[in-house]
């Protein structure tokens, strides 16, 4: 925008002509805001008076200070959330226009009221004033409007006083794409070279270098509180919230400026005066919050110090949400299961419709003029006969000359051409291919009317019907699918194109035309005359007077991107053209100026149809001219004198953009401007501007004549042109509050959320009108109510071809008065337009049916969301004004969408500002919130043939998750406010129920048991000795030779073996070894850091023998020594650990200078090396006192990030062996195959000691080797003819991703899975059901039994108390047939609830789950109400207890935290049984009877594991688990490859890892918020795109979210974007 501080200036006009150039290049973003401030300041440097400054930089302080188009970067600095435009702004500018007009005119526009002697001459300089003012770079000028735009001003300066931050959201430098650093660093004063633009102030500004370096306070003081420099004519400055007064939450005057990937470090500068944090309600210390680092030091609200800038930013966040914005939800009852979601209940303070019932509108009786042809083709043939030299088309080339002119003769002969070559030169003469009444495309670009012309005259005299299309450019043009289906439906074979347009179609190699996708197989006929057969001098086409059957097709784009042809019969296109000559008052030889699409709507009926039938000269204005030359059409009108000219608002608004005081302009000849977007209630903005700026030069008021018209009801309704200019045009200043409820209220001036109308003339000659409640029956509306437009009329589209029942709904619609009578016998078509009629027939239109929106049981229009974006300063930051506003509907409700093209040089604080403000502007103007805001780069969106956004391609890109934005706000928390209640927790049954037996409160206790240990007859010798050392002396006596352990290498080769007396003896070296070399006395503990192998098992056993505690420990990865030794030290000591046995290799990394660097390596204990072991044997071997006495501990970290280690006694580990050896059939004779990490849980079990006591031997292969080779696991089962493996989820994962293209080759490999017969997965968790029905899908093939796959469940209080091997076939030696593994579908909302509830596979809402396993001999469980600890009933969901012999005897803690292990441990239950000691496992499950049976005739009780207690995530008081909304969030976005969700201060986090570019990061906010809001009822807060891997996982390959959270919390993530949902 010019300066306002230019006016008072004597510029010469050269130079203000440069500069309205400059306008205009800036506007449509050719040049860049840095290189139009140069050329500018260049331009008026000499006219500028100079101040007197201290250091001579003068003229570019003094640009910069009062230049509105300089982004004022230093003042930007703090204030991110919001805008405000400083009254005074506003103020001075209602100033500025005072002096030219009065200034209630800004309010609602009733300016053209006045007599033309009030008002103010129309002056050059005034008239260069407004049109500066209004050149604001947006191409899309339908939707400026000053009055609106101050409104819009006004509402954001009520933000004021409402402190409101956004957190910005962080991003990877990557992604930011062009980072203006100025925007970020403090203001430098030593330095101001011109270029640079640097920013300073004239008299308070920054402090120059005299007053210190660097004054940081009062920079950020600045950027806090928005000081603005007083100059002069600061005032006038209207970049964007330059005077930013919003005190954001004050936590932002950091954390924006660390945003970027190399921010200054502010908080060194700021020390000294802390920033406070804004505390939760309820805290009243103001305390400041002490800093580490680089941070604030938050107190969590588990009371965790947190220190890291996220940390501040989710605080901030969280402060932002807790103001209330949204009425509280009302009470209203929750049934057990069904989550009722709020139902919008209608305000009782809505406006409802109080006027009488309208009436239909009649417009004025269709004269009959004696000389109207009886056909447009009869028209046609008479002129071209009597007056074949009058000009009938003049077309213009790019340089604005006239490039050829068609005249009456020549398309009468040349159509006629056309029609004889259609009918007879294709195909045969005994099979034409196109006959009289078939369909025929024509394909013509827009700066050809005349070729397209006469192909449609031809088509008219050949009687086949046109259908006018856009030229496909691409394979893939947006849209061009659509029309493909709508030529297929017309049955179209044939597309007459022009020679140009032919040569520049896309061609395959052989020249040909390929086929467009979705389009049918078009033969391309050429229809220059050169190509064409001259007709025979007895052929004339046959002329007939104008009946029903179909002219012409045209189509038309719907709302969701379908494209319908409406078919217009002969009779319908003669009496438009009647009606549009009366309306009009055409008469012959009018010359007519026509800019728009000559193949559609207004420009196809004015400038093709009416013209021939008043033999009037057309001239074409292209596209493409326009584009070029703005004023074109304003030329040719002065040139030819023309009378009616056919723009639309746009056109208006470049000729005032591009209008250069121009002194031979003369518009006095025009009678009448057609406007033909009169509909869109933004264009009132257009005509009024552009009257004010033409009205020096011979423009009347009366002459413009807005019209509405549809694709079904044709021409709607016209101003007509008057010659009495007294007659004020229509105006109505309605509410906008009131339209969105449907209702018309006259608002006064003072309101901010008005639109202003002006009326589109009249209904048509001929014509009946009236509105329609748009929803439901057809009802008339009332007075003061909007409707659907509806007309009955000759003159209209007859149907949607091929499409009957939406014709009926649309083209047969029978109004009906409130009494149920119909209006009219006749039909009436809906025009897709709303408005009403007002006083004296005047029709007004306020919106599309298209483009509405209905939120919360509100309507909401496109076009004004469009308006109210595009009126937030900085005006210029939507990239030539190219913005689109659609609703998607989420979770049962429409939600407003806006994206918009940024400009190209914005910066990433720009858009965020940009955006934070329209978000206010919107919500204050049509209190509605935006659900989602993004920004997309220029030139991006998908674009319609004439340049417009394609808008519901938009939203398609938008929905699937590739549309790219490179920036984006979503606000779910302000918009969405019909989740359900919140849940109030009932009060359980208590001991006062009656506990009948084993019922309580009607229901079967939940609890079930293994098979009984005691009654098994067992002749197995191991059964004698009380301890595994002895049993392991008794093997190597018994059988020395029998192979325990067969380890495997990477290539599948036996790598080392064990035989019983080889372990027996490699045990008592090292026994020797610790009693001598390391003195250890009997229950010393000893830590065993080894690769999984053979060594770990030896170790294990020598230990055993010495009467030492073994603790198995993972080694460090060499790779990743920083992260993984420290986990090793402190297992080491938190186990005590005495001494700690390894082999040298890892002996020496321990003591490495990479150990060093991240532990302390002085603190080991003292280390063995068992590679150099003694010779001879030990005096004798430790056997313990007391089966109660410790065995080994099992430390691991849990999924929570918890390590904790647990005791297991002797007595627990024999029984924990045998239990399994029953469950799974082990004797001496059988092989297992395991891929299992051998250092906790069941994986250490079966590694180390289930071979020693049962006898069988264990084929040991590492999952570390899986890595280079995925097929081993598989070729050694396959090999080995293994009949019962175990693995882990990662190893089925890493099969499952790796060998899933490799199935036939491995079956060529000779790869045979038929033996198996169990495959067991070993877990701590929920049973993986897709990644194990996968794995069983997928090697199906290689002979792999579907029943094969089962999992097991263990937890920290007891090691495994479900293992499930399934029994498929009965073998003799065998036994018993266990029962199949079942699944259950089980409602997801109940279970939120604490509740189970079973539903059918595929209903909505409906979670599979699969049993956990068989429960192991021995063991017994209970479901228990986690808090009151009751019993629970059958199909309940509650804590999982387990009573066992193999129940870990309690946590191994140095403190001794005695509460936690009693409660752990030692449990019981609060009524019943309360004698049993039950340990709790921390599990959420629920226990259910089939209907199968097991071997001693009992009903088999499936034990399905929900989730971990400590994982679960209470939210709006109902408990989530994270793997279910992880499970939504991986199936929204085929880029989505990993998740993981935690809360952080009750705000739901969502962590993806992106398997893609990183331009797709920012699709995933939307697609993420929105499947978490569909399928679980939340609002996710933030949502965080991470690099593939991000996401730490653990052996056993759960997700570790606590360690993500504290690496989100903390800042380690590098993430490629966070977007802070508000």
């Amino acid at each position: 925008m010019a300066d306002r501080s230019l006016e008072g200036m004597a510029l010469p006009l050269e130079v203000r002509a440069r500069l309205a150039e400059l306008e205009l290049e800036l506007s449509e973003g050719d040049i860049t805001q840095k290189g139009y401030e140069k050329k500018r300041s260049k331009l008026i440097g000499a006219y500028l008076p100079q101040p007197p400054t201290a250091n001579g930089a003068a003229v570019v302080r003094c640009r910069l200070q009062h230049s509105e188009g300089a982004p004022r970067r230093m003042l930007h600095s703090g204030n991110i959330g919001v805008c405000d435009i400083r009254e005074a702004a506003v103020r001075e500018r209602a100033a500025s226009t005072a002096g030219n007009r009065p200034l209630f005119y800004f309010r609602f526009g009733v300016d053209q009221a006045l007599p033309p002697e009030r008002r103010a001459p129309v002056t050059p300089s005034s008239s260069s004033r407004y049109h500066r003012r209004r050149s604001s770079g947006s191409r899309d000028e339908r939707y400026r409007s000053d009055v609106h735009t101050e409104a819009v001003q006004a509402a954001l300066a009520k933000h004021k006083e409402r402190k409101m931050a956004v957190p910005m959201p962080s991003k990877r430098r990557s992604l930011v794409v062009q980072t203006s650093m100025d925007a970020y660093t403090p203001p430098d004063t030593s330095s101001g070279s011109e270029d640079e633009g640097s920013v300073q102030g004239d008299s308070q500004g920054t402090p120059t270098s005299s007053q210190g370096s660097i004054n940081m306070e009062h920079w950020i003081s600045q950027a806090i509180h928005g000081s603005t420099t007083s100059t002069t004519s600061s005032s006038s400055t209207q970049s964007g919230g330059s005077g930013a007064a919003h005190r954001l939450a004050d936590v932002m005057a950091q954390t924006h400026i660390e945003n970027h990937s190399a921010p200054p470090d502010v908080t060194t500068y700021t020390s000294e005066h802390s920033i406070q944090v804004e505390r939760p309600q309820g805290s009243t210390t103001s305390r400041t919050a002490p800093k580490y680092g680089n941070a604030e030091l938050m107190e969590t609200g588990d009371g965790v110090p947190v220190s890291s800038r996220v940390s501040a930013k989710i605080q901030q966040l969280v402060n932002t949400l807790k103001r209330p914005k949204r009425p509280p939800l009302r009470e209203f009852f929750v049934d057990d299961f069904e989550e009722l979601l709020e139902v919008q209940q209608p305000d009782p303070n809505q406006p409802k419709p109080e006027g009488a019932q309208m009436l239909a509108m009649r417009g004025e009786q269709l004269g009959v003029v004696t000389n109207w042809p009886p056909s447009l083709e009869a028209a046609l043939q008479r002129w071209g006969t009597i007056s074949p030299k009058a000009p009938c088309l003049t077309t213009m080339d790019t340089n604005g000359k006239p490039l050829y002119i068609l005249t009456y003769g020549k398309l009468w002969t040349r159509s006629m051409k056309v029609a004889y070559n259609i009918l007879h030169k294709l195909g045969t003469k005994q099979e034409p291919m196109v006959r009289p009444g078939d369909r025929v495309a024509l394909v013509f670009p827009n700066n050809d009317p005349a070729a397209s012309m006469v192909a449609f005259y031809g088509c008219l005299l050949a009687e086949v019907v046109p259908v006018p299309i856009e030229v496909p450019l691409t394979r893939k043009d947006a849209g061009s699918q659509q029309i493909g289906f709508l030529l297929g439906s017309c049955g179209v074979t044939v597309a007459l194109t022009s020679d140009a347009c032919h040569k520049g179609l896309p061609k395959s190699p052989t020249g040909e035309i390929p086929q467009f996708k979705g389009w049918p197989k078009l033969l391309w006929f050429v229809t220059e005359s050169k190509h064409l057969s001259k007709p025979p001098r007895d052929w004339f086409p046959h002329i007939k007077d104008a009946n029903n059957d179909t002219a012409y097709i045209e189509y038309k784009t719907c709302k969701d991107g379908s494209v319908l042809g409406v078919t217009v019969t002969r009779i319908a296109l003669l009496t438009h053209c009647q009606a549009l000559t009366q309306a009009c008052g055409y008469t012959e030889a009018e010359t007519i100026v026509n800019v728009l699409d000559f193949k559609k709507d207004v420009g196809l009926w004015h400038g093709i149809l009416t013209s021939v039938m008043n033999m009037m000269h057309v001239i074409s204005i292209p596209y493409s001219l326009m584009k070029v030359n703005p004023l074109s059409w304003i030329q040719k009108v002065c040139q030819y004198k023309a009378k009616v000219a056919c723009v639309k608002s746009r056109d208006m608004h470049w000729a005032l953009v591009a209008h250069r005081d121009q002194r031979d302009i003369n518009l006095s000849s025009l009678r009448m401007l057609i406007v033909a977007d009169g509909a869109n209630p933004w264009s009132i903005s257009s005509c009024d501007a552009f009257l004010n700026v033409f009205q020096s030069k011979g423009l009347r008021q009366e002459v413009i004549c807005p019209c509405a018209s549809s694709p079904e009801a044709l021409t709607v309704a016209i101003r007509r042109p008057t010659d009495d200019s007294n007659q004020p045009p229509g105006r109505g200043v309605l509410s906008m509050h009131g339209l969105t409820y449907g209702v018309i209220r006259v608002d006064s001036e003072e309101k901010l959320s008005v639109l202003t109308v002006q009326d589109v003339g009249l209904v048509m000659p001929g014509a009946i009108m009236c509105s329609v409640k748009p929803d439901g029956i057809p009802q008339l509306c009332r007075t003061d109510e909007i409707g659907e437009l509806c007309v009955c009329a000759i003159a209209t589209g007859t149907s949607y071809y091929g499409l009957s029942g939406m014709t009926k709904n649309t083209f047969e619609v029978f109004p009906v008065m409130s009494s149920g009578a119909p209006v009219s016998e006749y039909p009436f078509v809906r025009t897709g337009l709303l408005g009403f009629v007002g006083p004296g027939g005047l029709v007004f239109v306020v919106g599309k049916m298209d483009g509405l929106m209905v939120v919360s049981g509100r309507r909401h229009n496109a076009d004004d969301i469009v308006a109210t974006a595009l009126a937030v300063e900085p005006m210029k930051f939507v990239y030539r004004g190219r913005i689109a506003v659609f609703s998607v509907t989420v979770l049962h409700d429409e939600r407003i969408v806006i994206v918009a093209e940024q400009r190209p040089d914005s910066t990433e604080e720009d858009s965020f500002q940009w955006m934070s403000r329209v978000l206010q502007a919107i919500d204050s103007i049509h209190q509605v919130g935006v659900y989602c805001l993004a920004l997309v780069p220029a030139n991006t969106l998908p674009k319609t043939p004439l340049g417009g956004i394609h808008l519901s391609e938009t939203k398609q890109l938008f929905l699937e998750g590739s549309l790219h934005p490179c920036n984006v706000l979503m606000c779910p928390h302000t918009c969405v406010t019909n989740l359900p209640k919140p849940r109030q927790k009932q009060p359980e049954i208590g001991p006062a129920s009656v506990m009948v037996g084993n019922l309580v409160s009607g229901k079967r206790i939940a609890q079930a048991s293994g098979r009984d240990l005691g009654q098994i007859e067992d002749n197995d010798q191991a059964r004698k000795f009380l301890f595994l050392s002895e049993v392991l002396q008794w093997r190597a006596q018994t059988t020395p030779d029998h192979v325990l352990y067969t380890l495997l290498n990477c290539r599948g080769t036996i790598a080392n073996s064990l035989t019983c007396v080889q372990l027996h003896k490699r045990a008592e070296k090292i026994a020797v070894m610790l009693m001598e070399r390391g003195r250890l006395q009997d229950g010393d503990h000893v830590a065993l850091v080894y690769p999984p192998g053979i060594d770990l098992i030896a170790a294990f056993y020598g230990c055993l023998y010495a009467g030492c505690v073994p603790i198995t420990v993972r080694p460090p990865h060499p790779q990743n020594i920083a992260t993984t030794l420290p986990t090793v030290k402190m297992i080491v000591e938190v186990s005590r650990s005495a001494c700690l046995m390894t082999t040298q290799l890892i002996c020496k990394l321990l003591r490495s200078r990479e150990a060093a660097a991240a532990v302390d390596v002085r603190a080991w204990p003292p280390i063995l090396d068992t590679d150099d072991l003694p010779k001879k044997r030990p005096a004798q071997i430790y056997k313990p006192s007391n089966p109660d006495t410790l065995a080994y501990l099992d430390f691991s970290v849990s999924t929570t990030g918890m390590l904790a280690g647990v005791k297991m006694s002797h007595a627990a580990t024999s029984a924990f062996c045998r239990s399994i050896k029953l469950q799974c059939e082990l004797y001496p004779s059988r092989e297992v195959a395991i891929c299992l990490d051998p250092y906790c849980g069941l994986g250490f079990v079966l590694w180390c000691l289930c071979s020693v006591y049962s006898g069988h031997q264990s084929i040991l292969i590492p999952p570390s080797e899986l890595e280079t080779n995925p097929a081993l696991w598989l070729l050694a089962v396959s090999q080995y003819k293994v009949r019962d493996t175990f693995c882990s989820y990662s190893v089925m994962e890493l099969c499952t991703k790796g060998l899933g293209s490799q199935t036939e080759s491995l079956k060529a490999r000779g790869l045979d899975l038929s033996r198996v017969r169990t495959c067991v997965v070993v877990a701590e968790e929920r049973p993986r059901i897709a990644l194990t029905q996968s794995f069983s899908k997928l090697f199906k093939d290689l002979g792999l039994h579907p029943r094969a796959v089962s999992t097991s469940f263990g937890c920290r209080v007891n090691l495994a108390i479900c293992l499930q091997p399934h029994r498929l076939w009965k073998l003799a030696e065998q036994g018993t047939s266990g029962p199949d593994p079942t699944t259950v579908y089980v409602d997801m909302r109940a279970l939120r609830h604490d509740r189970v509830r079973l539903v059918e596979r595929g209903s909505p809402h409906s979670l599979p789950l699969m049993e956990s396993g068989k429960i192991l001999p021995g063991v017994r469980i209970i479901i228990a109400n986690p808090e009151t600890k009751g019993p629970l009933g059958d199909s309940h969901l509650g804590e999982i207890w387990v009573h066992s012999a193999h129940n870990a005897s309690g946590y191994f803690t140095i403190y001794g935290d005695e509460s936690l292990q009693s409660d752990h441990f030692n449990s019981r239950l609060s009524f019943g049984d309360t004698q049993t000691v039950w340990a709790r496992t921390g599990y959420l499950g629920f226990l259910r009877r089939t209907e199968l049976t097991d071997a001693n005739g009992e009903r088999h009780d499936a034990l399905y594991v929900v989730g971990a207690l400590d994982e679960a995530m209470e939210l709006r008081g109902m408990r989530y688990h994270p793997i279910d909304i992880e499970t939504s969030v991986i199936r929204a976005h085929k880029s989505v490859t990993e998740c993981a969700v935690f809360t952080w201060t009750n705000l739901l986090v969502v962590v993806v890892e992106l398997d893609g570019s990183e331009q797709e990061a920012l699709d995933l906010v939307p697609l993420v918020t929105n499947v978490v809001l569909e399928e679980h009822y939340l609002v996710v807060g933030v949502v965080v795109v991470v690099d593939i891997g991000v996401i730490p996982i653990n052996s056993r390959g759960e997700k570790q979210r606590m360690h993500l959270r504290d690496g989100f919390l903390a800042d380690q993530l590098d993430p490629i974007y966070v977007a802070y949902n508000m």
